[in-house]
């Protein structure tokens, strides 16, 4: 187990990082950009997940993390919910919700994995870097299976 003594050292931010520049990429040209209220809310609520995920580690106490750890968690799910949205309006392709989709999930583990560590010092994870911690019981997204309208 390891420190963390920076958010930009915190899985979830690194990845809600990589989430941001995708909605952003995503939004840039074609019919999601010309629907602007739709664009305008991905783009706010990736933001709110990144940047909230950094305050409240930045923030004077535990419970103050925790709780924009939980904004955090209410923002991905939000723009979940969005990406649904573009997707059965026609402005991204089923590959591009998937992807998404699969950097909306991590963010949310990893969140809920954060809210529940011991600390000390600093920060006490599972692991710094590497790969996502394992869930035996969550199930990966298959939208054919859970969503059969959406194809």
């Amino acid at each position: 187990m390891g420190t963390i003594r920076r958010f930009e050292e915190i899985e979830a931010w690194q990845t809600a990082r990589e989430l941001t520049r995708l909605v952003y990429a995503l939004s840039k040209d074609g019919a999601l950009a010309r629907d602007f209220g739709l664009r305008n809310q991905m783009r706010r609520a990736a933001v709110s997940v990144l940047s909230n995920i950094a305050e409240g580690f930045d923030s004077r106490t535990q419970a103050l993390f925790i709780e924009f750890l939980g904004r955090a968690k209410g923002s991905a799910a939000e723009l979940r919910a969005q990406a649904y949205v573009a997707f059965n309006a026609g402005y991204i392709s089923h590959a591009q919700f998937e992807q998404l989709y699969s950097m909306i999930s991590p963010i949310l583990q990893l969140a809920n994995l954060l809210t529940f560590q011991p600390w000390t010092n600093g920060l006490q994870v599972y692991r710094l870097a590497g790969s996502l911690p394992r869930f035996s019981n969550l199930q990966t997204f298959q939208p054919s299976k859970r969503c059969p309208s959406l194809l």
